[in-house]
């Protein structure tokens, strides 16, 4: 009896199948290493166009922005108090509720146990000192102000149209 070990056949990679093989891994790269560029929607003076992220007549806007998955607005009401009117992209949830400006000009909002802080670099929501989501904003608005902008310049990819949960913005 022999002792021949049978070696595995090694791969045979034919021109075209480097080339496929090549350029998947390409793809891959490019993928992974992309940046999630989201664009700012549609928005004039008193927030996002056609969004519950906007401030109504009588009320005035005081700041707003975008996140990836979020929108946001703060309003000035009538009783010199603030509204925070948002809603998460992905599904059309809406949340508008009293807010409240801390010293440092964050605004938060309380609603069943979970709390929102809007500052002009992050939407952060957190359920007592667990943080569950902190956002970057991507795109950012004071009245009177030129576009802010969280660290990097805004992307140029548009966010999808708005969801029906959010049409009429009222």
């Amino acid at each position: 009896m022999s002792s021949h070990r049978m070696l595995p056949r090694p791969a045979v990679f034919t021109p075209a199948r480097r080339v496929a093989l090549a350029g998947t891994a390409c793809a891959a790269v490019l993928v992974a290493a992309a940046p999630a560029a989201v664009a700012a929607p549609a928005f004039d003076s008193q927030g996002y166009v056609d969004s519950t992220a906007r401030c109504t007549a009588p009320d005035t806007v005081v700041v707003f922005g975008s996140t990836a998955g979020s929108r946001v607005a703060i309003c000035s009401i009538p009783d010199g108090g603030y509204e925070y009117r948002g809603v998460r992209v992905r599904d059309g949830a809406r949340l508008i509720a009293v807010a409240s400006r801390s010293s440092d000009g964050a605004f938060t909002v309380a609603n069943d146990g979970v709390e929102y802080m809007v500052t002009s670099s992050a939407l952060v929501i957190s359920v007592g000192e667990r943080v569950i989501r902190d956002e970057p904003m991507v795109d950012f608005h004071r009245p009177g102000a030129s576009t802010e902008s969280a660290e990097e310049p805004t992307p140029t990819t548009p966010l999808p149209p708005p969801l029906p949960a959010e049409e009429g913005g009222s």
